[in-house]
């Protein structure tokens, strides 16, 4: 059997009748050309994916078409340093839906920066962001208190500055969803 990370993504799902979506793509991979990564819709979970022989670039795939999945996916790499960048998914362990109140509130944790980072930029494609918990079948998280923690660490970044590679994406998204107006964040 050939392991997912042997293979590049053909991202063969339609973008969920998303157009924004083809215009993503575009847009990341002309941006960070200099990085050798390519955003890459994908069939199911996401998943970060180094070069190897069989693929010569990095892939960050993103779920099912998904425009929020993928700026998801792209504020995770925005924080991986370079060696975590040479292993699949960054060399995290991801805990699934069906967390414990534990395993959720570490999870939390980790999702606050990137989450930060996404919530600027969906406001910047002209979208509404929402936070993820990503625990349906879990302990009841406390998204109001989950919401608030994001947004004092988007605070703090506008304050002192966005990672390189997120500052440069939040630059491209304005203007190339420059029309678009920004409605700020849903807690629903």
């Amino acid at each position: 059997m050939t392991s997912l990370s042997q293979q590049p993504q053909t991202g063969a799902k339609q973008f969920d009748n998303d157009t924004d979506v083809p215009v993503l793509i575009a847009l990341f991979n002309s941006t960070f050309v200099d990085f050798n990564t390519r955003l890459v819709l994908g069939n199911d979970e996401p998943v970060y994916l180094p070069a190897n022989e069989a693929c010569s670039y990095h892939q960050i795939v993103f779920a099912h078409g998904f425009f929020s999945s993928a700026l998801h996916e792209i504020a995770h790499w925005c924080i991986a340093g370079e060696a975590r960048r040479l292993q699949e998914d960054y060399g995290y362990w991801y805990c699934p839906d069906g967390r414990d109140a534990k395993q959720q509130a570490s999870f939390e944790k980790v999702e606050i920066k990137p989450q930060a980072i996404e919530w600027a930029f969906t406001e910047a494609a002209g979208r509404r962001f929402q936070v993820s918990t990503d625990n349906l079948n879990g302990a009841e998280p406390d998204r109001d208190g989950f919401t608030k923690n994001v947004a004092q660490q988007r605070s703090l970044y506008e304050q002192h500055g966005y990672p390189k590679r997120a500052a440069r994406f939040i630059e491209a998204l304005k203007a190339t969803f420059s029309n678009r107006t920004q409605i700020g964040a849903s807690v629903a």
